[in-house]
């Protein structure tokens, strides 16, 4: 777990609270039906190709409902896989392997389809320099695995949420009179907080991108919705004086043009917002 969002604690906190989301008082079906001394095993079976994320999380699920259940994980995470796969294999308590099934797979089949499309993308543009990037579009209260998965299919994560950079967009820049201003009073607020973070600001067109430039301090410049001549003209006047990032609207179809234009970075949104989820079910041996 590289990513420093990815802690044990962060993810014991989701884990917990997708429990009492899913399971309250308790899995009455299963509690129900099914005697506490039961014993089972089941496979994980995937059911379309693509690349297999949450294996990790699973089994930290799995021992945190039930610390006996015994778990074998068949692939890894980033794994390309193939429909007829097995990812992994449980052993234990019957109630425990059912109760936790739903919680497992929603997390592992939207986690491998964001996995999938990222794979695909960056594969795209592995003939450039371009990082792909994925966005703070994301579904609340799961960012955290949706950032995951896009690290494990082989993209970038761009900032987390609002407190680990400064991004300086349109509207902050039209509400704070403009981009000089809105740059100057950043600078201010980031002494006199001490805060060391980075700053990036959004040029819609070649005058912002030089407005930007004549300013300074700033890290990164995001090109919005950029036509591709203005793209490569705004990557030639930075010259390498600050990171760029591409974004609005790209899509699979213009990610290739886009890397082409020369940019850092290209965050597409669509990653973690417009994506479809694989295939995977859980059955009893």
């Amino acid at each position: 777990m590289k990513e420093n969002y990815l802690t044990r604690e962060n993810l014991e906190a989701f884990i917990q609270s997708a429990f009492r989301e899913d399971v309250g008082e308790g899995d009455h079906s299963t509690l129900a039906a099914i005697p506490k001394d039961k014993e089972g095993s089941a496979q994980l079976f995937i059911k379309e190709n693509g690349i297999i994320a949450g294996l990790e999380l699973a089994e930290l699920i799995f021992h945190s409902y039930d610390k006996e259940l015994e778990v074998q994980l068949l692939l890894e995470d980033g794994q390309e896989v193939k429909k007829g796969d097995i990812g992994l294999k449980v052993m234990g308590k019957a109630a425990s392997i059912l109760t936790t099934e739903r919680l497992v797979l929603n997390c592992m089949q939207r986690m491998s389809g964001i996995a999938t499309k990222t794979h695909r993308l960056t594969k795209l543009i592995s003939h450039t320099n371009a990082k792909l990037l994925d966005t703070r579009k994301t579904t609340p209260n799961f960012r955290m695995l949706e950032k995951w998965a896009v690290a494990i299919g082989g993209g970038e994560n761009h900032r987390f949420a609002l407190y680990d950079m400064v991004m300086l967009k349109d509207n902050h820049i039209d509400f704070a009179g403009g981009i000089e201003a809105a740059i100057t009073a950043t600078k201010s607020y980031l002494k006199e907080n001490l805060l060391d973070l980075k700053i990036e600001v959004e040029t819609r067109n070649l005058e912002e991108v030089k407005e930007v430039l004549r300013v300074g301090g700033v890290d990164v410049i995001m090109l919005d919705n950029m036509r591709y001549d203005m793209m490569r003209e705004a990557v030639t006047l930075i010259g390498g004086q600050m990171l760029t990032e591409a974004s609005g609207g790209i899509t699979e179809e213009t990610l290739k043009d886009v890397a082409e234009c020369g940019v850092n970075y290209i965050s597409v949104g669509a990653l973690t917002h417009h994506v479809k989820s694989m295939d995977i079910s859980l059955k009893a041996d």
